[in-house]
C-alpha cells in the first residue's frame, strides 16, 4: 500500500479559472511558493466568460502582458440600441461610446473567449515555473484552532488532502498538503466554500437567458458593436468576440424552458436551434444565421448572491464566483473575479515575506465583499431593466429607450471598474484629500502623461506603477525654481532619512527602498528643468524624475497638476501595490505616512 505523500506550500490555489490563474500568476511574479490545482483534465476551449472591462485592462497592463489580449481580442468601442418599430420589427434608436467614463485610459472592452484568456495566464506562469496541476481536487480541509499558530505568518496551519486522478499505478493518488494560505477559486459551486461552511446570501431570480456563440452570416449592421436589442417579442444582446465570432445573450420565456413539475430549467426543452429561432425573431427584419454551426451554447437562471464571508481566520480565502454570482449581461463576472485576485495577491505576498502583519489580510474581505454587494445591487437593477418590455405606443408601462440609454451611460463608472472605491481601513487612510482633489483616496490612479525630466520623453504615469509588489510614493514637488519650494523638498528628504521614518524603518537588508518606489513629479518646462535639483534620495534613477509639461510636439502631457487637483505647494501621494491611492500628506507630513504604515507593516 502506497502512503500519501506530504508537502508544504506557501499558497495553495484550488481552481484554475480567471481568479485562480490571476492570483497564481501574480504570486509567481512575487516569487511566492504557489501551487494551483484544478479538477478539470483540460482547459476550457469554448464558451464561458468573454468580456474584459477598462479597469481590468489597466490591471493587465500593470502585469506586463496586455499586448497579448489586445492582439487577440476584439475592441468594443460602440454600443447600439435597437427598439421596436411600428411595422413589428426593430430599428436602431441610438449609438454611443461603449465606455463613457472620461478617465478611462482604454475606452473599450475586450471581447475574448475565456479559454484564450486562461492560456495567456498559463503561459505567463509557466515561464515562472508554475503550471496548473490538472485532474487534481481536494477531498478534505482542516484549519488549525491554535490561535498562536494562526497568528504566525510563517506557520502552515491549513491541511488539505488532494486527490490526483492521473498518478502512475502503484503510487498513491492522495497527497497531504500543508499550506500557509489557501484560496478557493473553484467557481459558483465552490467545494472550498462549502467545506468551510460559508453560506451564499441572496436569491435566484426568475430571469432565464440563453447564450449562443457563433460566426454569423447576417445583414444586421451592428453585429460588430455591443448591441442591446429590445423587440416586440423579446430581448437579446450582441457581444463581438475575437476574429469573426460573436456572442448573443437571449431572453427566454419561463414557460419555454422550465419543467412545470420540478420548477427547474430543462435543457431538453430548449436547445441551440430554438435559441437561434428566438434571436432570428427578435432581430427582424434582419437575417441572422451561423456560417458553420453553433460553437457553444447554454441556458442559465440569474442568481444574485454574495458569500457571508470571504475568508476564514485570514488563512482560507474564496474569490470570484465562489463568493459572488450575478448575471453576465453587464460583463462583470470575470472582471470581478480577476480583481478579487489582484486585491488579494499583494497582501498575501506582504504577509509571506514578513512585511505585514495579518491585519492587512482582513482588508481583502472588507474591500471586496463591499464591492460584491454593490455589484449585486447594480445587477438587480440592470437585469430587471433589460428584461422588462420596451415602451411602445401599445404599452406605455414599458421601459423607454431614453431611460435605458441614460442608465447605461450613468452606470459606466461602475461597470467599467474605474469607479471602484475602497473605504478607510488599515490599508486606506482618508485624510488630506484636499491636497490632491482628483487623486481620490481609495480609488485607482487615473492615467496622465508626464515627461521624464532628463530626456523629455513622454510617459503614461500608470506605466510607472507596475504590479511589482512595491508601494509607490508620488512626490509632487511643486516648482523647484521657487527657493521656498526647494527648501520644502530638501526638508522632506531629511525627514525621510530619519531612522524612525518608514523609508528607513522598513528597509530590507538588500535595498533601502525595496518595499517602496519613489517618483517625483515637478512643475516646470522641459527646456529649463534640471532634474539634479531633486534630492538624491528622491531620485533612485534618473527616469523617476518627471515634469508636468507637454511633449516636444505639444500633443500630449501638461496640466497634470491641474488634472489631479494638486496645488503649487505639492503633496505626497501613497499608492498601494494594486494601483489604488491609500494616503495623502503634505510635504511636511511624513509623520502621517509613518503612522499609516505603522498600522500593519512589520520590520
Amino acid at each position: 500500500m502506497a502512503y500519501p505523500r506530504q508537502s508544504e506550500v506557501d499558497v495553495l490555489i484550488i481552481g484554475a479559472g480567471p481568479a485562480g490563474l490571476m492570483c497564481a500568476n501574480a504570486l509567481a511574479n512575487a516569487r511566492v511558493n504557489v501551487r494551483i490545482v484544478d479538477k478539470r483534465a483540460a482547459k476550457i476551449v469554448t464558451g464561458q466568460a468573454d468580456g474584459i472591462q477598462p479597469r481590468t485592462i489597466e490591471v493587465l497592463q500593470s502585469y506586463g502582458f496586455l499586448e497579448h489580449f489586445l492582439r487577440r481580442g476584439a475592441q468594443i468601442l460602440m454600443t447600439a440600441f435597437y427598439d421596436p418599430d411600428p411595422e413589428g420589427g426593430i430599428r436602431m434608436s441610438a449609438r454611443s461610446p461603449n465606455i463613457s467614463v472620461p478617465s478611462a485610459r482604454y475606452p473599450f472592452e475586450i471581447g475574448l473567449h475565456q479559454g484564450v484568456i486562461e492560456t495567456i495566464f498559463s503561459d505567463s506562469m509557466k515561464s515562472l515555473g508554475v503550471e496548473v496541476e490538472r485532474s487534481t481536487f481536494p477531498t478534505d480541509i482542516e484549519l488549525s484552532t491554535d490561535e498562536a499558530e494562526l497568528a504566525d505568518p510563517t506557520s502552515h496551519p491549513v491541511k488539505v488532502t488532494l486527490e490526483h486522478l492521473e498518478e502512475p499505478d502503484g503510487e498513491s493518488h492522495e497527497e497531504i498538503v500543508r499550506a500557509k494560505f489557501v484560496l478557493g477559486a473553484d467557481g459558483a459551486h465552490s467545494w472550498v466554500r462549502k467545506a468551510c461552511d460559508i453560506s451564499m446570501d441572496g436569491e435566484q431570480t426568475d430571469h432565464i437567458w440563453g447564450v449562443l456563440d457563433m460566426v454569423p452570416d447576417t445583414d444586421f449592421p451592428d453585429v460588430r458593436n455591443k448591441t442591446i436589442v429590445r423587440s416586440h417579442t423579446g430581448s437579446c444582446i450582441f457581444i463581438p468576440r475575437e476574429g469573426d465570432m460573436i456572442r448573443i445573450y437571449i431572453q427566454v420565456a419561463d414557460k419555454d424552458v422550465r419543467d412545470p413539475n420540478t420548477g427547474k430549467v430543462d435543457k431538453k426543452k430548449m436547445g441551440p436551434d430554438q435559441l437561434l429561432e428566438a434571436v432570428q425573431q427578435y432581430v427582424r427584419p434582419y437575417s441572422l444565421n451561423p456560417t458553420d454551426g453553433i460553437d457553444w451554447w447554454t441556458l442559465y437562471i440569474v442568481g444574485q448572491r454574495v458569500a457571508s464571508k470571504f475568508s476564514v481566520k485570514n488563512r482560507v480565502f474564496i474569490a470570484g464566483d465562489a463568493c459572488h454570482t450575478h448575471s453576465p449581461k453587464a460583463g462583470q463576472g470575470m472582471n470581478a473575479s480577476m480583481n478579487d485576485a489582484h486585491n488579494l495577491a499583494w497582501k498575501l505576498a506582504f504577509a509571506i515575506r514578513g512585511w505585514a502583519d495579518m491585519s492587512l489580510l482582513s482588508t481583502y474581505e472588507l474591500e471586496r465583499r463591499k464591492y460584491a454587494q454593490d455589484l449585486i445591487a447594480f445587477d438587480k437593477m440592470w437585469a430587471a431593466l433589460v428584461t422588462k418590455k420596451p415602451q411602445t405606443s401599445d404599452d406605455s408601462e414599458g421601459v423607454a429607450r431614453e431611460q435605458l440609454q441614460k442608465m447605461y451611460q450613468t452606470v459606466g463608472s461602475f461597470t467599467s471598474g474605474i469607479g471602484v472605491h475602497y473605504g478607510p481601513s488599515v490599508a486606506v487612510i482618508d485624510k488630506h484629500q484636499s491636497l490632491a482633489t482628483n487623486l481620490i483616496i481609495g480609488e485607482r490612479v487615473p492615467p496622465q502623461v508626464f515627461l521624464r525630466g532628463a530626456d523629455a520623453r513622454a510617459y503614461e504615469l500608470q506605466d510607472l506603477l507596475p504590479s511589482d509588489f512595491r508601494y509607490k510614493l508620488l512626490v509632487f514637488t511643486g516648482d523647484l525654481r521657487d527657493s521656498l519650494q526647494q527648501e520644502r523638498i530638501e526638508s522632506m528628504a531629511r525627514d525621510l532619512q530619519q531612522p524612525e521614518c518608514f523609508l528607513m524603518r522598513y528597509a530590507s537588508s538588500k535595498s533601502s527602498n525595496s518595499r517602496f518606489d519613489i517618483i517625483t513629479i515637478s512643475k516646470g518646462k522641459k527646456a529649463e528643468f534640471d532634474f539634479t535639483k531633486i534630492p538624491s534620495l528622491l531620485r533612485s534613477h534618473w527616469s523617476k524624475a518627471l515634469i508636468d509639461d507637454t511633449d516636444v510636439k505639444g500633443f500630449v502631457g501638461g496640466q497634470g497638476y491641474s488634472y489631479y487637483g494638486v496645488a503649487d505647494e505639492g503633496a505626497i501621494v501613497v499608492v498601494r501595490p494594486d494601483g489604488y491611492v491609500s494616503a495623502i500628506a503634505p510635504l511636511d507630513g511624513v509623520a502621517g505616512i509613518d503612522a499609516y504604515f505603522a498600522q500593519f507593516m512589520e520590520v
